[in-house]
């Protein structure tokens, strides 16, 4: 007996154990902590504020465009390495953040039936091409880096630190638009992240510019460069990291398989769980797949609502489906082994 508690989707109760009571048809898009619907679905978002987070989009990509022409200029003008690396990183943050909109745009498409669960699943995709992109610009940013150290050459401090200020104040005022969304979100997390780590980076800037103009060390720029593109790894290893394993369908680091099995185990009715599998539909979103073996069979609509609701109240698990078994059959999946 399959339940399929999937908050934006229509679903049937089907394929029930055998003497299970079989409850009534078309009960349909539970959303739990807002009733039940019959015969509809209820559409259900995990974000703080949507429309918050697409106008921090489309800021802090404007603020983040004009500034990379500003500073690649200015770094061109000023024989920058250091203004020109941190230029080329905004370029890649600014690419990153116009994927990530796109992407939460496209979670938002309706179930058609090609893609029954949307297009939520792109906000992953992009979450790990801007990791990608980063990680690319970095060795760009580093090899130059290294070329420029060898054979340090004139650097203006005064313009460096001018137009490295400049970017504190962009990539602060950027972090700060993302900063209510970063907790619900690996996207606006990641933009979070990037935004803060560049008003950091952009700040070693504006010290070395001041440390050339006092020295005259023209080989402090380059080595300034090495330094942010170890901040940027640094910050883009996590992202890369979480990225690569949502992709993949592992279980979100949030997430204790080992306390979500026992949990199940504990429930009223339930003799054994099996074939348990939990994944991140999204970058907000965390799906359930499992197995209840239940002898007596199926115990009413309430007590798995119960047992939805607490998934998602203790585990933030939001699309759950729940297969009762009366353990007469095996009904293990196709899979050859299964974690425990």
């Amino acid at each position: 007996m399959n339940h399929d508690h999937d908050h934006d989707h229509d679903h049937d109760h089907a394929a029930h154990a055998p003497g299970a009571k079989r409850p009534h048809a078309g009960h349909a898009g539970h959303d739990h902590g807002h009733g039940h619907g019959h015969g509809h679905s209820h559409g259900h978002h995990h974000q703080v504020d949507p429309n918050g987070n697409q106008r921090a989009f489309a800021l802090a990509i404007g603020l983040n465009t004009a500034f990379v022409a500003i500073e690649f200029s200015y770094g061109f003008i000023a024989n920058s390495t250091a203004l020109m690396a941190d230029a080329g990183h905004n370029l890649s943050d600014v690419l990153g953040l116009a994927l990530a909109w796109g992407a939460a745009i496209l979670a938002k498409s309706a179930p058609n039936r090609h893609f029954t669960y949307g297009l939520r699943s792109s906000s992953i995709l992009a979450a790990l091409f801007n990791a990608l992109l980063l990680m690319m610009a970095c060795g760009a940013i580093g090899w130059e880096a290294v070329q420029r150290l060898s054979h340090p050459s004139p650097v203006a401090g005064w313009t460096v630190s001018i137009v490295a200020l400049v970017g504190v104040a962009v990539n602060g005022v950027s972090a700060w638009l993302f900063m209510a969304g970063s907790k619900e979100d690996l996207n606006v997390r990641a933009a979070y992240q990037h935004m803060a780590a560049d008003a950091i980076i952009s700040l070693g800037v504006v010290v070395s510019g001041a440390a050339i103009m006092y020295t005259g060390w023209a080989w402090l720029d380059p080595a300034a460069s090495l330094v942010i593109v170890v901040l940027i790894v640094l910050s883009t290893w996590s992202l890369l990291k979480e990225s690569l394993r949502m992709v993949l369908a592992a279980v979100p680091a949030n997430v204790d398989p080992h306390l979500v099995r026992e949990f199940l185990e504990q429930r009223p009715g339930v003799s054994e769980t099996h074939d348990l599998h939990i994944w991140s539909m999204s970058t907000t979103e965390t799906a359930l797949t499992a197995h209840l073996v239940m002898p007596d069979g199926y115990p009413g609509d309430q007590q798995i609502d119960d047992i939805v609701a607490h998934l998602k109240a203790q585990f933030s698990i939001h699309h759950c489906t729940l297969q009762i078994e009366q353990g007469t059959t095996n009904h293990g999946c196709s899979l050859h082994a299964e974690a425990h």
